[in-house]
């Protein structure tokens, strides 16, 4: 039997850092909740390093979501902004005389929630990477009200990094309704103590711990997530996962 949200579930994934696995994390949650019969729409508004095509400038991540996805929609709506240069968004797109403009972000965002129960948006970098001159991704979340779920690279660093990021949410009126720990440094010293802190120090819960493995697939990293746990969606846990969710 497939899961019906009380209401659609709309998560905007941001990380500490950029390279700490948001697309690893968005791409799992949509395989998470495809696997229970939602239809589920994904979103990479902004791209910068895309590579040339013939259909045009595709980036990797964008590509990973609309793979993911179960509804039909174009390649450009999935990511409505795509630039070359592999460098903040701002900067490719002043490079290439363009000017973000939000209102044909909410066209695509509209036409993707539409269609969908799931929408999970993944931004660039980290959580105040610049679009222009005087807005932020955490403007275009705030304008959209999106519901927030945080990718913590697992590395030194880590914990002054949650924590300022899940400050700015706050200042920002708007909800941390999880988060995720990604192990990216094999090495990390004290890692169980530094997940410790982090359970104990964010407000929401921990979705959950991804292992260190540099090419899981969407359908590994979903094994290891657990959306149920999100706050206020109204999605039984029953309905989510045959069995009871791991401890973490």
């Amino acid at each position: 039997m497939s899961a019906s949200p009380t209401r659609p579930v709309h998560l905007f994934v941001t990380g500490t850092d950029t390279g700490v696995g948001k697309t690893r994390v968005s791409t799992g949650l949509c395989r998470a909740y495809v696997r229970q019969g939602l239809r589920v729409a994904a979103m990479k508004p902004i791209a910068s390093g895309c590579e040339a095509t013939p259909d045009g400038l595709r980036n990797e991540d964008a590509l990973a979501l609309h793979a993911q996805m179960n509804v039909r929609a174009r390649y450009a709506e999935v990511n409505p902004y795509a630039f070359a240069a592999p460098i903040a968004p701002h900067l490719a797109a002043r490079d290439a005389g363009v000017v973000i403009d939000f209102d044909i972000l909410d066209r695509a965002k509209e036409r993707l929630a539409l269609q969908s129960d799931v929408l999970i948006v993944e931004g660039a970098g980290g959580w105040l990477v610049p679009l222009g001159a005087e807005r932020s991704f955490a403007d275009l979340v705030l304008r959209w009200q999106l519901d927030v779920v945080l990718v913590v690279g697992l590395r030194l660093g880590c914990l002054n990094h949650a924590l300022l990021t899940h400050e700015a949410i706050a200042r920002r009126g708007l909800r941390l309704a999880g988060w995720v720990g990604n192990s990216i440094d094999a090495d990390f010293a004290r890692r169980d103590d530094n997940l410790a802190y982090l359970k104990d120090a964010l407000p929401a819960p921990c979705l959950g711990i991804l292992p260190f493995a540099a090419h899981a697939d969407a359908e590994c990293v979903a094994q290891d997530l657990y959306p149920e746990r999100l706050a206020n969606y109204g999605i039984a846990a029953e309905n989510l996962r045959g069995s009871a969710p791991r401890v973490i």
